[in-house]
């Protein structure tokens, strides 16, 4: 899932990848990474996976919408937030446009392809066109960071970066006339946490992780679940996916910037309150959390083949049982697809070799 931004960046400048954390460094030559970042964004990955398995059992269950709507309202902030973090270093040099085409454009155009064929047999709709303009199921996440990570030097040179960010958000939601291309109502929607992520520093994370932080996220967590239980007959959960304007949300425009402020402010609530729980140190899924572009990448073809399937026509999945079963099952797809095994079978899709398409590689080579 995988998966940048902000303010003031001092003369130090953390490496781009998101392999690497600022609190990492190097080892006997090797990029040491930082637990606390893996284990957070293999959590938000764990979360994204479940969201996607509980989606097709929120009718009819009160409280498994909640619990939809409640991680809704934070797990792609979170990896967004994350992501803009390590896009601090992206200063559209050689090797940064090398590892933006290698990491993100050809795996959208091989996943683009891919879930495109593969959903015209899991939703009968044998005459879906190939198109890379609009990107289908997941892969709207990679064109999204695409475009953001190329702006980072903007955001990096100007004053205020998030309330600007944010004043773009809110137009976006007052502009039905942006179209499919790119998904870019919801990059634009986005686009703020990425730029917050950007704007943050290693400081930033020691007070998120902070013991008071910890015992004061979880009367938060609990308000934002019985709040969310609250509002499933109230609110449309589109407000979430960031993904439409406010008309087209059926709602008046001037909803649209007050839902984007308030949404971001409840969103960056919880991610905090997410990001004080996440174990400091290595712990059984630390090294998975190299592999969640992968998890997050094939999971899709999971979640298509049991809506296809009809893994979820039983009555009982529609029970607390079959609930909790369902969620146990998307949490260990998605651990084993962030496994190496995995990895090395998907490598030349999520993760291609390309040393051959850069001439500075070649000459470098010489």
């Amino acid at each position: 899932m995988s998966h940048t931004h902000p303010t003031a960046v001092g003369p130090h400048r953390p490496p781009s990848d998101p392999a690497q954390s600022p609190g990492g460094g190097r080892v006997g030559g090797e990029v040491r990474r930082d637990a606390f970042f893996d284990n957070a964004k293999f959590l938000a990955i764990v979360l994204v996976a479940t969201g996607h398995a509980w989606e097709p059992l929120r009718d009819g269950s009160r409280a498994v919408s909640a619990l939809y709507m409640f991680v809704y309202a934070f797990h792609m902030p979170a990896f967004i937030v994350i992501s803009g973090y390590f896009s601090r270093g992206f200063d559209a040099g050689p090797e940064r446009i090398k590892r933006l085409v290698t990491g993100l454009v050809i795996p959208y155009v091989v996943f683009e392809t891919a879930y495109t064929f593969y959903t015209r047999w899991t939703d009968q709709v044998p005459d879906r066109p190939v198109t890379l303009l609009e990107p289908l199921y997941l892969t709207w996440f990679l064109a999204a960071l695409f475009i953001w990570r190329l702006t980072t030097p903007i955001w990096l040179s100007v004053r205020r970066p998030l309330p600007l960010a944010l004043g773009i958000a809110m137009l976006a939601t007052l502009t039905p006339s942006i179209g499919d291309d790119l998904d870019l109502q919801r990059t634009l929607q986005f686009l703020p946490y990425f730029v917050l992520g950007l704007c943050l520093k290693p400081s930033h994370f020691e007070l998120v992780r902070r013991p008071a932080v910890r015992v004061l996220a979880v009367p938060v967590l609990a308000c934002a679940l019985g709040l969310a239980y609250w509002a499933v007959p109230r609110m449309s959960t589109g407000w979430f996916y960031h993904r439409e304007s406010a008309r087209a949300l059926g709602a008046p425009e001037w909803y649209g910037p007050v839902m984007t402020l308030v949404l971001f402010g409840c969103s960056l609530l919880l991610v905090v309150c997410f990001l004080a729980w996440v174990p400091r140190r290595r712990v059984w899924f630390t090294a998975l959390g190299a592999g969640t572009l992968y998890g997050y990448l094939l999971h899709g073809f999971v979640a298509q083949a049991a809506n296809h399937w009809g893994w979820y026509d039983p009555a009982w999945v529609h029970r607390p049982l079959g609930e909790i079963a369902v969620t146990v099952v998307a949490t260990t797809v998605v651990t084993l697809l962030c496994t190496p095994p995995v990895r090395r079978v998907f490598r030349l899709a999520v993760e291609p070799r390309t040393e051959w398409a850069f001439r500075w590689e070649a000459k470098a080579a010489a």
